[in-house]
């Protein structure tokens, strides 16, 4: 298994752990949370790339 495949299983591992005795609020609030977290940091990388 290359790098990339493990890489999703790792992700895939830790969401189904994360998620285990959430609510459903709880766990559309979490998603909600890692998007934002997400878009903010590819931002960044975007805004720290364009002033290099």
């Amino acid at each position: 298994m290359d790098s990339s495949c493990e890489f999703v299983v790792f992700i895939s591992m830790l969401a189904c752990s994360i998620a285990k005795g959430k609510t459903k609020e709880e766990l559309n609030l979490l998603a909600v949370f890692f998007v934002q977290l997400g878009d903010t940091l590819a931002s960044i990388s975007l805004l720290d790339d364009s002033q290099n």
